[in-house]
């Protein structure tokens, strides 16, 4: 197996930490490994305490490696929160070459004058996406590479964040011994798989239901046009019934994931379990209708004020309808609960990769297809994510990749993930 072709992705939930390792053979993902381990330290979708998160990180990392026997070294990291923002973006430049034809270098500085922008001093460019490229008025190019050209433009979204929210992620990061390849805008990354070209050119609104927030997002005309984030997710759902059935929080997910409906007119009653009361040593029985009206109305809470963070975005009707992905997808009738409310098409996201099949999972296959794709297109350089050897051997691997790069490509380093490390770690 190549380094080259590895890539590990990083999921940073508020419930679960993901890390899931990637194979791309000719163009396309295999998945190797995978590793899950409870969030200790978020809540909401914010880090509220660095060394319960680089625990939690290290605890996911270290089950992915177990899985296929080899070490971590690098990560992509999914960004995701209300801190996000979207602006376009425009850049012209003259083709360098004397055949005039359009290479990597050209691509490259297309995109460093898009992000000549005014950006406020709290927030930080995290990528560029290029939505089209036009070569000599030629339009709606999606890669210039190899044509013959004098002016090559390209339109594109720059995505910005908070620096403090990328400074206390990347510090995690850092602090469970791994360096960052490449940092990835979730919802982006979970429309790659979760929607077809088709929905995304249509219009439609992608529903990523976690543990501490939900993130939705519209897509229309091929790209993503808004995302926001709800305050409100699965463990909502949790509280409600750990204080409706007098339980434990951990029983409360317990039955929530094995007994938990989501719509009510599809409950049955004669699906019983017990339930240890706090407090007592005696247990209670309740059946799957009594608890489905506590989930239904917390649900019905979660997709009422996703339908307004939509209409805040100016869509009032999306031919594609609604796609719902993310861990709490995995309860019984939500889908069913969706349709209901929305009256509009509805269907659940689930990667199909083989060990990943879980809605849980999107994002982190996501950010791995994106992460891959999107740099060919920009001409970056993913480094290799895993190393066959023993401890000894990574020093001296680091070592020998930071001093042999040629003059061009220490540049290219230099104005992505290599800047954010210096602003915040030298």
């Amino acid at each position: 197996m190549s380094n080259s072709e590895v890539l590990v992705s990083l999921d940073i939930g508020t419930t679960k930490i993901k890390v899931i390792i990637g194979e791309v053979l000719n163009d396309s993902l295999n998945i190797i490994g995978v590793g899950t381990a409870n969030s200790n330290g978020m809540k909401k979708g914010a880090i509220v305490d660095i060394d319960q998160t680089v625990q939690s990180i290290r605890n996911a990392v270290e089950q992915a490696e177990r899985m296929v026997g080899m070490e971590i070294e690098r990560v992509v990291v999914g960004i995701n929160g209300n801190h996000v923002q979207l602006q376009p973006c425009h850049g012209v430049v003259a083709v360098q070459s004397e055949d005039r034809e359009i290479g990597d270098e050209d691509i490259t500085r297309v995109i460093d004058g898009a992000q000549v922008v005014s950006v406020p001093p709290e927030r930080e460019i995290i990528d560029v996406i290029p939505r089209q490229f036009i070569v000599d008025g030629l339009d709606e190019i999606t890669d210039p590479r190899g044509m013959i050209g004098v002016r090559l433009e390209m339109e594109g979204t720059i995505i910005t964040c908070s620096k403090t929210v990328l400074h206390n992620t990347l510090k995690c990061v850092e602090r469970a011994n791994l360096q960052v390849s490449d940092i990835c805008l979730q919802p982006l990354a979970a429309g790659t798989i979760a929607l077809s070209k088709d929905e995304k050119n249509m219009g439609i609104a992608l529903i990523d239901v976690g543990g501490g927030c939900s993130t939705v997002s519209v897509f229309e005309n091929d790209h993503l046009a808004s995302t926001s984030v709800v305050s409100l997710g699965g463990d909502n759902v949790t509280k409600d019934l750990s204080i409706g059935l007098r339980t434990s929080t951990e029983e409360a997910e317990d039955i929530k994931l094995n007994y938990g409906h989501a719509f009510y007119d599809d409950a049955r009653e004669d699906e019983t379990f017990d339930v240890s009361v706090i407090g007592s040593n005696t247990k209670e029985n309740y059946n799957q209708l009594q608890i489905s009206d506590m989930i239904e109305a917390r649900m019905e809470e979660i997709f009422a004020f996703a339908e307004r963070e939509i209409r805040k975005m100016g869509y009032q009707d999306l031919p594609g309808g609604y796609v719902l992905t993310g861990g709490t997808m995995a309860m019984q009738g939500v889908s069913e609960l969706a349709q209901d409310l929305y009256q509009s098409n509805v269907r659940i996201a689930i990667p199909d990769y083989i060990g990943v099949r879980e809605p849980q999972f999107t994002a982190g296959v996501g950010i791995l297809q994106f992460a891959y794709h999107n740099a060919k297109i920009q001409g970056k350089e993913l480094f290799p994510s895993v190393i066959m050897g023993t401890q000894e051997q990574k020093p001296k691997r680091v070592k020998k990749q930071s001093k042999s790069s040629e003059p061009k490509e220490n540049k290219k380093k230099e104005s992505g993930i290599a800047n954010l490390f210096k602003y915040f770690f030298d």
